[in-house]
């Protein structure tokens, strides 16, 4: 079993809600187990919001999957999992937090189109 403790994933949990609140769970909580319901809400939450799922460049070389845990997965080219981070969608508006430290950030102009990096990305 893995030691969450060191997990540097819980020492900042964030999910978005529908309404765009976001939810932070602390590494303390997680530790104690006090945060198993709030995080299944959390979860619920996510799984129904309108932005996760796979958004992909119209050449499909660029893949961002918007997992419902508040994590994201980026594919480039041949490269699976380029990238891997947490995200925060506030409103139309996604700020990502890379694994490695790098930050990024990016806009939904309508349900099914994403402005991120120069690059336009459409839901699959």
């Amino acid at each position: 079993m893995r030691n969450i403790s060191n997990s540097p994933v819980l020492h900042f949990f964030a999910a978005t809600t529908l309404a765009g609140t976001a939810i932070s769970l602390s590494t303390a909580d997680a530790v104690n187990g006090r945060d198993s319901q709030q995080q299944r809400t959390s979860e619920h939450r996510m799984q129904q919001h309108p932005h996760v799922g796979m958004w992909v460049t119209d050449d499909g070389r660029v893949r961002h999957e918007l997992l419902p845990n508040g994590r994201y997965d980026e594919a480039r080219g041949n490269r699976e999992s380029a990238y891997r981070g947490r995200y925060e969608v506030t409103g139309r508006h996604i700020e990502y937090w890379d694994d490695t430290g790098f930050t990024a950030d990016g806009d939904f102009v309508d349900d099914n189109t994403l402005h991120h990096g120069g690059m336009v990305l459409r839901r699959k």
